[in-house]
């Protein structure tokens, strides 16, 4: 499942954190890809220790925690603290599929993550620069993506992606990765349409015993399938 969710963060959120990013420090990105992707990465990104990084990291997790869509979507296990990366100057990242398995080393021994899912929060307005689309191929085509800044995408972590060349201004994103609770991509993709479908019935004043049977329906299908 491709989705786009929209005001994870506000414009002054946005803002805020952009230029909380100019104070931190920026490398090469392929110190943190894998040895395949590292032939193909060509961007900078903000030191996975940097406190302002870490700091900015931890508040969104709060955001995406209490983000509903997010929420039903990803059905979240674990998720690898959130980096930053910038592509300027025809800076992209050629077509790769990420690593299966990260590893948290901010947890002693590192806590491995699954990457069930891949998420990128788009944090510049895209009429500031030119290309930069998130490319994504999966079963139903090739997909092009290039939000609002606030806006995210999720992903399957499995799919084939690139970032095409920036070829003015600068695109900063945010991108991290979830380990969910229902690794079956099919089965998420069941619940998250029961969840929307059991909060569309409430909100229009469905049989209240009919909404609380499906509710019902839902966790124990969670229950079933979920894997803690």
């Amino acid at each position: 499942m491709l989705l786009q969710i929209e005001n994870i963060i506000t414009a002054d959120d946005t803002a805020t954190l952009l230029s909380r990013l100019r104070e931190a420090q920026w490398d090469d990105g392929r110190v943190t890809a894998g040895y395949q992707s590292a032939q193909a990465k060509r961007n900078t990104q903000v030191a996975e220790d940097d406190p302002i990084a870490r700091a900015l990291g931890d508040a969104l997790v709060e955001r995406l925690l209490a983000n509903p869509t997010f929420f039903a979507a990803a059905l979240p296990l674990r998720i690898y603290p959130p980096l930053f990366n910038r592509y300027e100057g025809g800076q992209a990242f050629g077509m790769h599929v990420d690593n299966a398995i990260r590893y948290d080393r901010r947890h002693t021994p590192p806590l491995a993550v699954r990457t069930d899912l891949s998420a990128t929060l788009f944090l510049n307005d895209p009429e500031s620069y030119d290309g930069g689309e998130l490319i994504v191929e999966d079963t139903y085509g090739t997909h092009a993506i290039k939000l609002p800044a606030g806006h995210m995408v999720l992903y399957p972590g499995s799919s084939l992606h690139r970032v095409a060349p920036v070829t003015r201004g600068a695109r900063t994103a945010c991108f991290f990765w979830v380990q969910s609770m229902v690794p079956d991509a099919m089965r998420r993709r069941l619940l998250f349409d029961m969840d929307l479908s059991i909060q569309e019935l409430a909100s229009k004043g469905a049989d209240a015993g009919a909404v609380l049977r499906l509710t019902g329906v839902y966790h124990n299908l969670l229950r079933e399938w979920s894997i803690t």
